[in-house]
């Protein structure tokens, strides 16, 4: 009989905050190799944090359907690769993200009953998940003079820069397409503590402001030109003595030259960005159709009042 009233109970909404950790894949990062995909081009030093809010609710015992909005940052370094003229082109960024979504989440498995104790508390699912997110995007940079920081620390908002000669400055609006998996685990019917790793991919390369080659900045601020420029030759010089069997590297590879276009990132893969988060929420406890149509007659027995027949 519990078994059979626990299925008729739908625990539809739920509602809670998330908080963990972001990194991103994109024209900068790397070991020693080029461009590799997925999280091995990722670095750890790099990683931020991401935190947000949720709302889902439980169509059937294997549907649901979730709203969520995030405030993540990612960020990365050239410091920070062992690739050679990744090192050498010397850049950097960070980038505040804001992201509203909405996702399809599939029970692949679940267990109503942890423990087999027969208190269904608590219960445990696991699920992939899938959908379609909107976010504004605006990558800063610092200036660093012959590698010492400049201008205080200070980070320059990047887009309006135009750092690879736009035209007009790329958008700060942009879709993703998030997808994953997560689980939780359901105390007292009524709390929700879980884990989540989204990977969402995207239609921009220009995430960390790096996508074609070295050009005249089409803003006339005289910083935008420092900002990419920022290779100089102790750093090459260095990094040719490092490596002796590699063809030597000049400056000027990694530098706006007149007349020439020279290679600043890779247009042929746009970047992407990575969530790992802890979830914590509240169910709101609801009854389910079937339930409503079927077993309403157990509330309203319990309201009859018998009286005597009056002829």
């Amino acid at each position: 009989m519990i078994s059979g009233m626990q299925g008729m109970a739908q625990y539809q909404w739920d509602y809670g905050i998330k908080i963990g950790a972001s990194n991103y894949l994109g024209d900068i990062g790397g070991k020693e190799l080029t461009r590799r995909d997925f999280v091995v081009d990722m670095h750890i030093p790099s990683t931020r944090w991401a935190a947000g809010g949720y709302v889902r609710y439980k169509f059937s015992k294997r549907l649901s359907l979730g709203v969520n909005v995030d405030h993540i940052r990612i960020t990365d370094t050239d410091a920070l690769t062992s690739n050679p003229a990744r090192r050498a082109r010397n850049m950097n960024f960070r980038n505040n993200m804001y992201e509203i979504g909405a996702r399809a989440e599939i029970t692949i498995w679940y267990d109503n009953d942890v423990g087999n104790r027969g208190y269904y508390n608590p219960d445990f699912k696991l699920f992939l998940f899938g959908g379609l997110a909107g976010y504004y995007s605006n990558p800063q940079g610092q200036i660093f003079n012959e590698g010492d920081l400049a201008y205080g620390g200070e980070w320059f908002d990047l887009r309006d820069w135009r750092t690879e000669g736009q035209e007009k400055p790329y958008s700060a609006f942009g879709l993703a397409i998030p997808a994953g998996v997560g689980l939780y685990f359901t105390f007292n019917k009524q709390w929700r503590i879980g884990w989540e790793v989204s990977w969402r991919t995207t239609f921009t390369d220009y995430l960390d402001d790096i996508s074609t080659t070295f050009e005249i900045p089409g803003s006339d601020d005289p910083q935008a030109m420092e900002f990419v420029n920022q290779s100089y030759q102790a750093l090459v010089d260095d990094i040719n003595k490092e490596n002796p069997d590699m063809s030597p590297l000049s400056v000027n590879s990694f530098r706006y030259i007149p007349g020439f276009s020279t290679k600043r990132g890779d247009p042929t893969h746009n970047d992407s960005y990575l969530t790992t988060q802890v979830t914590i929420g509240k169910v709101i406890r609801g009854r389910s159709n079937f339930y409503k149509s079927k077993y309403s007659w157990l509330k309203n027995r319990a309201g009859i009042r018998r009286t005597r027949a009056k002829f």
